[in-house]
């Protein structure tokens, strides 16, 4: 049975634990035992994945600036911003949405850009959509920055037949389509790893029973045809947070006939209506979001549990497509444009759900966070030609070790951290073995007031030296335009390694990440 990091497994069960004895105990510690000598299953580079959606400035103005753009570009995709995707070495863009997908006809987004139709965006601000960033862009990007594509196909209102044809536009060597595509500018085909069979078909993709979007994800799916050696994994449509009975249902009539189904879940502080400030917020809403964002382990874990009754095997990937960070949009912003700032909160709150979605290796193969640029969790900010790169950004940097990393199971206890009724661990923790053969830490101190002390003991480790980088600020701390280091990594000193035994004091309210040589 795989090894769970205790504390986290347990805290959304800790909320009813008095605080005035909580707050009694001893400065944050944790102690580790950590199991180089049991490895278990590779952490897909893929849960490191972006999500790219037609959604404010996510598209114009993020990544496409146009050609003719005084902004200095290549194509039309700015230059800052690809040079610091591909930085990042994101494995997977997912487009064209979200619930903009369920109105997307890709017709409308090939040929001359300056003949496509100009519709307008229902779903995000009611603004224009110009249709100068289709298929062709798309592709283009993802092959720029070294990414693999996950597009999104249109059930809500679109059919079969347009579904099925879209996917030979991409992939087919020959006939009419490839001509076309040859005619638009490209001749041979995309590769195409990934195909969404609709997105949220349980509300913006059609407000479907799960009884009718599994037949639907079975009929539609039946049409997405690709060459062999280019054929798309089928993802299907999955649950909203804990609707435990549509991955019943999805895996039950539909389960064989797809390669993943998703899960979709937003950390929102407070309610829909009212989410809570990006920036503006104090330590108790600190606390609650981070002990929101903790849930992530028990829709997985339930999720998963579903899912091993109809794919023991677990071949059907458990797609996280859509997480992060939900709050109300930056004051004076288009409130469909889901801007928002991003803290060290929300950095904190990236590494949790990683160090997550790492202890689920075995069926979590994939996760996009969203979004990538300038929508909610963002990895990049951008006004005009200015760019910034938040602190999100900054832990998937980190993170880049664990990338088709080998998982090392640890055993964890750790202290707890509170603020009024909400409790979570001081200390997570994850730990691999990656491609370049060296042992990987990953540490999170959630307290924002006092360092946390982190003893660890090493099995099957060999190693004599430590080095690390730290990413730590006050939680309200965050990059603008006008000071874009603010929140960055920095080297990390304060671990030492002796005797088959690692000690490391992490600074409060931080994230750290550690080699061992």
């Amino acid at each position: 049975m795989r090894n769970l990091l205790f504390a986290v497994a347990l805290a959304t069960s800790t909320a009813c634990l008095p605080a005035t004895a909580l707050a009694q105990q001893a400065a944050p510690a944790a102690t580790l035992t950590l199991r180089a000598d049991a490895p278990g299953p590779k952490i897909d580079r893929r849960i490191f994945s972006q999500f790219a959606e037609h959604l404010g400035s996510g598209i114009y103005g993020g990544i496409w600036v146009g050609p003719n753009s005084k902004i200095p570009n290549t194509r039309g995709y700015r230059n800052d911003v690809v040079a610091a995707l591909k930085d990042l070495r994101v494995p997977v863009v997912r487009w064209p949405g979200g619930c903009f997908a369920d109105e997307y006809h890709w017709r409308e987004g090939i040929g001359p850009r300056n003949k496509r139709p100009i519709k307008v965006n229902n779903h995000w601000g009611g603004v224009t959509e110009p249709n100068s960033f289709g298929t062709h862009e798309f592709m283009d990007f993802a092959e720029l920055i070294g990414a693999e594509a996950y597009v999104s196909g249109n059930v809500g209102n679109g059919t079969p037949q347009e579904m099925a044809e879209w996917v030979e536009y991409m992939t087919a060597p020959a006939g009419m389509l490839a001509e076309q595509r040859a005619k638009n500018g490209r001749k041979e085909p995309w590769k195409l790893p990934y195909f969404g069979i609709g997105n949220e078909l349980w509300g913006c993709g059609g407000s479907m029973r799960p009884e009718y979007a599994a037949d639907l994800t079975r009929r539609y799916g039946e049409f997405i045809k690709a060459p062999q050696g280019n054929r798309p994994a089928k993802m299907a449509s999955g649950a909203n947070s804990d609707d435990y009975n549509w991955t019943e249902v999805m895996m039950r009539e539909a389960g064989r006939k797809i390669d993943g189904i998703g899960v979709h879940y937003y950390t929102v502080p407070g309610t829909w209506q009212q989410k809570g400030s990006a920036t503006a917020f104090d330590e108790e809403e600190y606390a609650r979001t981070l002990s929101k964002t903790l849930k992530m382990e028990e829709l997985i874990t339930k999720h998963g549990a579903i899912m091993d009754k109809y794919d023991p095997t677990k071949r059907v990937n458990m797609a996280v497509d859509e997480w992060g960070t939900w709050y109300d949009v930056e004051p004076g912003t288009n409130p469909g444009f889901l801007y928002q700032q991003n803290t060290m909160r929300d950095a904190i709150v990236a590494a949790l759900n990683i160090n997550i979605f790492t202890r689920h290796a075995d069926r979590v193969r994939m996760t996009n966070i969203a979004q990538m640029v300038n929508v909610l969790q963002a990895m990049i900010l951008t006004d005009g030609p200015k760019m910034v790169l938040t602190p999100t950004y900054h832990v998937f940097h980190m993170y880049k070790p664990f990338q088709d990393a080998t998982f090392l199971p640890i055993d964890i206890k750790s202290s707890w951290y509170n603020k009024e009724q909400w409790v979570v661990p001081s200390v997570s923790a994850t730990a691999a073995r990656g491609t370049d053969g060296l042992v990987h830490v990953a540490l999170v101190n959630t307290d924002p007031n006092r360092p946390a002390t982190v003893s660890a003991a090493l099995s099957g480790v060999s190693a004599t030296t430590v080095d690390g980088e730290v990413l730590t600020a006050p939680i309200q701390a965050h990059n603008s335009f006008d000071a874009p280091e603010t929140v960055k990594p920095a080297p990390f000193t304060g671990a030492t390694l002796a005797n088959g035994s690692l000690s490391a004091t992490l600074p409060a309210a931080s994230v750290v990440v550690l080699t061992l040589r």
